[in-house]
């Protein structure tokens, strides 16, 4: 977990000093991975802190480090820690393994849609990687970009098989592009290589 700011007390004490009913909710939020497509996202709830928490008559300073230090206790609840080099605590608490059965039915579309997609895909998260690589913005950036290009992919590839074949069968390639992808998806590796990372987010 990141070490927390001053600017989240100042906020809910400057609302509280203006009477306005607030209150504050603690979540942590942990992935599986930070450049795999799709993850497995576990959110936790704490406690919802009030200003009837605080003596708001301290002074700004001594009531900012009090309310920094119950919101990070709370925190360090609900985000794992997990040692870099700790794999099997990883598995344990972030990877959610698909059936054998599911992995058995899924294997040769999940093949079909790795090769079908890495053309546009691996491109894509490569350039990404490189403008996103000193900043946290890797996930947001690659999913706009997917967002916007995905649906030109598969229109481009359905007409060009279309106008090869000249059967309008062809036009399916619509709904099962995006069924490989999913398919690849509910089988790949959860984990990264490198350290997990971790966020947590404070509303």
């Amino acid at each position: 977990m990141r070490p927390l700011r001053k600017g989240t007390a100042r906020l809910a004490f400057n609302s509280w000093d203006e009477n306005i009913p607030l209150e504050v909710l603690p979540v942590g939020i942990n992935y599986s991975s930070f450049r795999r497509f799709s993850k497995n996202v576990f959110i936790s709830f704490g406690e919802i802190i009030t200003k009837h928490d605080f003596d708001l008559d301290h002074a700004d300073g001594k009531r900012n480090q009090f309310f920094t230090y119950k919101l990070e206790q709370q925190l360090q609840q609900l985000v794992f820690e997990i040692d870099k080099n700790d794999i099997q605590k990883q598995k344990l608490l972030l990877e959610k393994k698909p059936s054998v059965l599911t992995k058995i039915i899924l294997f040769i579309p999940a093949i079909i849609g790795w090769l079908l997609h890495a053309p546009l895909y691996l491109p894509i998260k490569k350039f990404t990687y490189k403008k996103t690589l000193n900043n946290d913005h890797y996930d947001s950036v690659l999913v706009a970009l997917l967002l916007f290009t995905y649906p030109l992919y598969v229109g481009l590839i359905t007409i060009l098989i279309l106008i090869i074949t000249h059967n309008l069968l062809s036009l399916l390639l619509i709904v099962l592009l995006p069924f490989t992808a999913w398919a690849y998806v509910q089988v790949k590796p959860q984990l990264d290589k490198q350290p997990v990372h971790k966020a947590n987010l404070v509303n």
